[in-house]
């Protein structure tokens, strides 16, 4: 057998048996990556703090793509609640082979809202609150689970960000025809701190139990069209090489590769999925 099949064969995207932690798992895209990890053969774990859809989710999927699933409440900015997530999935399956943090608070400009968005009137307690679920969250759920994997000797860690991790918001995207210059929406301050803190994130993460078997990636994600409306679309679609605003399925490709063995030296990586916004 030559050097190139066996090469080949090394790719290996299955994700058969492994159990996968999703955080903010019954959302847009939570239950994409749900999915993507189902279709792989995968165990999807959904945990939400919306512990009904989280079910509801897990329910989904486990139909769809007949794995077993589990949904569970969960608020990622309590260690007491993460932990708890924990303890239920090593009680229902015994093992935890990744971690997805894709939990984030993302509040909404692009129907022109304006009331808190703009750094001038923008509140602690929103930025507080940002930075607990984005990122204090992701810290929580890495302490408690990436000790489980390197425990074991094995585990992937992947945290999910945005563009505007590595780029700033173009805030001209968000601009009502016709509004006050100080009443004109903004993408909020907290955003871009929290997404580019993940890849920080990330970054020591990598180094941190590499010896251990663990891995950590971050995948940074374009922006996802989800009913906005049409001149917004139109608008983000001219800041694109390929014209065009994600579907919420364009990341699944890269969530699957992380997570398995096909991605095996892969560590502290950013995974840009955004159409080519950040290349212009």
């Amino acid at each position: 057998m030559s050097d190139s099949t066996d090469r080949v064969r090394g790719a290996d995207f299955s994700l058969a048996g492994r159990v996968v932690v999703i955080t903010g798992g019954a959302g847009l895209l939570g239950t994409r990556h749900a999915e993507a990890i189902a279709a792989a053969g995968g165990t999807p774990v959904i945990a939400d703090r919306r512990g009904g859809e989280a079910d509801a989710v897990a329910a989904s999927v486990a139909t769809a793509f007949g794995v077993p699933t589990l949904g569970v409440a969960t608020d990622v900015t309590s260690e007491t609640s993460v932990r708890a997530l924990f303890d239920a999935v090593m009680l229902r399956f015994g093992r935890v082979d990744a971690l997805v943090n894709n939990a984030a608070n993302n509040p909404k400009v692009e129907d022109g809202a304006s009331a808190f968005s703009r750094l001038e009137d923008f509140p602690l307690e929103q930025w507080t609150a940002d930075l607990a679920v984005g990122l204090t969250g992701a810290f929580l759920c890495a302490k408690v689970f990436g000790t489980a994997m390197a425990a074991q000797g094995h585990g992937v860690i992947v945290n999910i960000s945005s563009e505007y991790g590595i780029i700033a918001p173009d805030q001209r995207l968000y601009a009502v025809e016709g509004m006050p210059e100080n009443q004109q929406p903004k993408k909020p301050v907290s955003y871009t701190p929290v997404k580019a803190g993940l890849h920080g994130l990330t970054l020591y993460l990598a180094t941190y139990w590499a010896d251990r078997g663990v891995r950590a990636n971050t995948i940074t994600l374009g922006g996802v069209e989800n009913g906005q409306p049409a001149e917004f679309l139109a608008r983000a679609a001219q800041r694109i090489p390929m014209a065009r605003m994600a579907q919420p399925t364009d990341f699944q490709g890269a969530l699957v590769w992380l997570c398995s063995d096909a991605s095996s030296f892969v560590n502290g990586a950013n995974v840009v999925v955004d159409g080519g916004k950040s290349v212009w």
